[in-house]
């Protein structure tokens, strides 16, 4: 569990299987070799950051939808950028069973803004001046309009704790919150397995780089 706090390609993996650590079973062994194979296939692997980037926190937020089949729980899944480097990095299943996937969405969006508030002080504290203001990016257009909505309705009551939260921090300027195309969500792969190509294509966009990769 300790190597994915500097390889966030094995985070999720790790996380799901981290559940069954009471009770694990003949499958859950052999996901767990699977992981170590993919470990010792990419020895070389880890986070590269720049010399050169500006002091802009980027915070990409996304939830998958009841993914566990056991609980029907949906998964948080969030990533932190200072500038071009990624700094801290979240999969996990939510305690609650949502109704929704905006919901579900919502959830990790008050989540990541309670890390995000976090970050931003300890920044503060070491007297680091950032450059621009926050940008929070989500590909889910109805956990956004809550969030910019100041009026509860009666499918948000149940969340109204995280959405007054969310929504305090988004009218004081916080943050900017963004929409983004799913494709391009940079924390999918906290949430849910994903085909090779956009497996590495996402986590290339973190800064994850092999040494022995020639290319």
């Amino acid at each position: 569990m300790y190597l994915q706090i500097t390889r966030p390609d094995i985070t999720s993996a790790v996380n799901k299987l981290s559940q069954f650590s009471a009770a694990p079973r003949k499958a859950h062994h052999q996901a767990l070799l699977k992981i170590l194979h993919y470990i010792k296939g990419t020895v070389g692997q880890g986070l590269f950051y720049s010399a050169s980037s500006d002091l802009q926190i980027r915070i990409y937020v996304d939830a998958d939808y009841a993914g566990c089949r056991d609980t029907r729980k949906s998964t948080t899944g969030y990533c932190i950028f200072l500038g071009s480097s990624l700094i801290t990095w979240k999969s996990k299943k939510q305690d609650v069973v949502s109704k929704s996937s905006a919901e579900a969405e919502y959830r990790s969006l008050s989540k990541a803004t309670d890390e995000l508030v976090w970050f931003t002080n300890f920044l503060k504290e070491l007297q680091v001046p950032l450059s621009k203001p926050t940008q929070l990016y989500c590909d889910n257009m109805a956990a956004i309009h809550i969030a910019r909505n100041p009026v509860f309705h009666e499918r948000t009551k149940h969340i109204e704790s995280d959405c007054q939260s969310v929504r305090e921090r988004l009218v004081a300027g916080f943050f900017e919150l963004n929409h983004i195309k799913s494709e391009l969500q940079i924390a999918d792969p906290f949430t849910k397995p994903l085909y090779p190509a956009q497996f590495r294509y996402l986590f290339g966009k973190m800064g994850l780089r092999n040494i022995y990769d020639p290319s």
